[in-house]
């Protein structure tokens, strides 16, 4: 098993390992895919896809390739400011709003490595991925 690197994200690299995993004949996902053979090695090789293109591959692999890039944005996105008043009013985006401290198990792990190889302080984790205090010392704890 490969360990995710969350800030250089190697999609085609991660399909494979999956495809690999799942013993899915060349010629299925040929045919699932609608492209070549020559095409699909192309797809191992890419850093990214078309997200039309990942939703595929989700869908084969009956895994969320989505995920990883939210967990990236998770780690290294940086945090909204305060919302913007125009006119005394508070913009609102009709986007729909999701919550970003949703720390799956992978995130954890990724942190808790961090600390313990020190390549980061608790502090540096702490300001760099906005993980509250109490969070990060719950985890060393825990796990």
């Amino acid at each position: 098993m490969v360990k995710l690197d969350y800030k250089n994200i190697h999609i085609g690299n991660l399909i494979q390992q999956g495809v690999d995993e799942s013993k899915i004949e060349i010629g299925r996902l040929c045919k699932f895919m609608n492209c070549t053979e020559k095409e699909i090695e192309d797809m191992y090789e890419a850093t990214d896809l078309p997200t039309n293109i990942l939703l595929k591959w989700c869908k084969i692999l009956e895994y969320d390739f989505f995920r990883i890039y939210s967990q990236h944005l998770i780690l290294f996105a940086a945090t909204k400011q305060k919302p913007s008043v125009k006119n005394g009013k508070e913009n609102k985006s009709s986007l729909p709003n999701y919550r970003k401290n949703l720390y799956t198990k992978e995130i954890i792990n990724f942190v808790i490595e961090l600390v313990r190889t020190e390549k980061k302080t608790k502090a540096q984790i702490m300001r760099e991925y906005q993980i509250p205090k109490n969070t990060l010392l719950k985890w060393l704890e825990k796990y």
